[in-house]
This record gives C-alpha cells, sequence and structure tokens, in this order.
C-alpha cells in the first residue's frame, strides 16, 4: 500500500508542479469553479466509532454468539510516523482519488483505513455451544461471560480497511455565504460509497494459536458529508463525517479455515484531509 501512495503522490506532484509551470507559461486553464475533467487525491486521518455488534464463532468443535460486544477505535499519539511512508498505516489513514466527471460531481476510489477493537472484560451474554477440551467447555443460553484475554482477543487493527467507490457532489458555497476571498473557495460536499472490507484481523481465540492475516470478510455502505477549502485553485483541506453499514459474514479466526467469525455493525467516521486537484485537459 505504501508504494502504491507514494507512487500516486509523485503523480500528483508532477501533474501539479507541470501544470504551474504552463499556468506561467499564461496556457489558459479551467480556473477553480470549472471542475469537469479534473483529477483529485487526498490524505488524512480519521477517528472511528462503532455500534455494538453480535459476533459469531463457528468452528468444528464450537459454535457460539457473543451478545452486543462493544468495541473501540485505535488511535495513534500525532507524531513523526504520520508522515514516514514506512509507517503510513500505523495511524488511522484515508486515501482517495477521484475524477469530476460533470461540474459538480465525482467519482472516486478510495481506503478508508480504520480500526477496530473489541473490548476486553466486559461482559456480554452467549448462546450456543464450546468443546474444545478447555475451560471454557460448556452449552450456554443467554449465559453472561466475561471477555478475558484467555478467552478472546479479537481486533480488526491493520485494519478494517473499507475499500470503497464514492459518487458525490460538489457546490461551491462562497456566494451563498457572501463570504468571497481571493485565491480561497469553500466547498459543500456529500456523497454515498459501497465497497468491501479488506481488514487484517488479530484474533487469538480459545487458547488457538494467534492469527493475524488479511482477508475479503464482507462489504459496506456509506454516506457522507464534508466541508471543503480550496486554496490557489489545486490545494484543498477537507473535513468529512461519514456513517455507513458494515457487514462482514467471513471472517478469518485461526489459520485453520474451518474457523470463521461473522458481525455486522455501524460506524460513524469523522475524517481530516488535504489534497490536490489538477487538470487532465486544456480548454
Amino acid at each position: 500500500m505504501k508504494y502504491i501512495v507514494l507512487v500516486v503522490l509523485i503523480l500528483v506532484g508532477t501533474v501539479t508542479f507541470s501544470q504551474e509551470v504552463l499556468d506561467a507559461q499564461k496556457v489558459n486553464y479551467n480556473d477553480a469553479r470549472n471542475n469537469k475533467g479534473k483529477m483529485f487525491a487526498y490524505w488524512g486521518w480519521n477517528r472511528g466509532h462503532f455500534s455494538a455488534s453480535d459476533i459469531t464463532f463457528k468452528g468444528e468443535d464450537y459454535s457460539f454468539t457473543l451478545k452486543d460486544v462493544k468495541s473501540i477505535d485505535k488511535p495513534k499519539p500525532f507524531g513523526i510516523y504520520y508522515f514516514k511512508l514506512d509507517e503510513l498505516t500505523n495511524p488511522q489513514t484515508n486515501f482517495r482519488i477521484g475524477y469530476f466527471f460533470k461540474e459538480n460531481y465525482t467519482i472516486s476510489l478510495g481506503v478508508d483505513h480504520m480500526k477496530y477493537v473489541m473490548r476486553n472484560d466486559q461482559a456480554v451474554s452467549i448462546n450456543g455451544n464450546i468443546n474444545t477440551g478447555g475451560d471454557f467447555d460448556g452449552t450456554y443460553n443467554n449465559d453472561e461471560i466475561v471477555l478475558t484475554k484467555d478467552f478472546l482477543l479479537f481486533e480488526h487493527t491493520d485494519g478494517l480497511n473499507y475499500v470503497n467507490v464514492e459518487v458525490s457532489r460538489f457546490d461551491n458555497l462562497d456566494n451563498w455565504l457572501k463570504f468571497p476571498i481571493k485565491n480561497i473557495d469553500i466547498n459543500l460536499t456529500e456523497g454515498v460509497g459501497v465497497g468491501v472490507l479488506y481488514p487484517k484481523t488479530n484474533t487469538t481465540l480459545l487458547g488457538k494459536e494467534r492469527y493475524d492475516e488479511f482477508h475479503v470478510s464482507g462489504y459496506g455502505i456509506s454516506a457522507h458529508v464534508g466541508l471543503n477549502i480550496t486554496f490557489f485553485k489545486h490545494f484543498f483541506i477537507q473535513s468529512n463525517l461519514k456513517v455507513g453499514y458494515i457487514n462482514m459474514g467471513d471472517i478469518r479466526t485461526t489459520a485453520n479455515k474451518t474457523d470463521s467469525a461473522s458481525q455486522s455493525f455501524t460506524f460513524l467516521e469523522n475524517m481530516y484531509v488535504f489534497g490536490a486537484k489538477f487538470n487532465l485537459t486544456k480548454n
């Protein structure tokens, strides 16, 4: 992923630099409010909030469901690794590249790299049966169990990767806000998205060996609204609020392919990004 990001950032920088050179030679391009035909890319960071969810675990010698499991995200304190290529995915990040196919509409592809951590030591209800020859064997019927680390560690921390396509609308607000400032444009953006979940799930279940591998696990849908501030035609900062639904029906939990988990939940994500937009063609 870091090499893809590096290539895209180099391309964005190269195209933007070439654009400035051509502008200096008085080549007429669309102004900042004529968007059709432009591309954009952004990078930034997020915080995630998740609803409680039922998680079902199945294997050869167990099948049980944990009810209303609570979780949190896993933000990293701000540091230099936020900008180091070999550590780009340590924080919770967002990357997207897109195209204005109409004046006010974009289509884009991106990755919302969220992180999901089940809270340990919470008490939840359990239904089902376990027959692994361990301390947790039994048949459960709405019994209470405490999610100790000996019983379960469960997190999507590298991460809860929502790879999605979005269609969005952009509207310039300068006139409506009566806030015209030279070289600054204020835009409202809203849109919808759909995609797949490609998490790297870190799991230790019922004393089995820890498992932590990428796996396509399900799908998601989402909607967002955001505020975009563009400077000098090409550069912008943007804040988005995104809500969505995630359904993961095939989560890998151990090295044994017969072991799996499933869950679904809603999420709220707030993100802060910076990026650039640039022309592909002349007028």
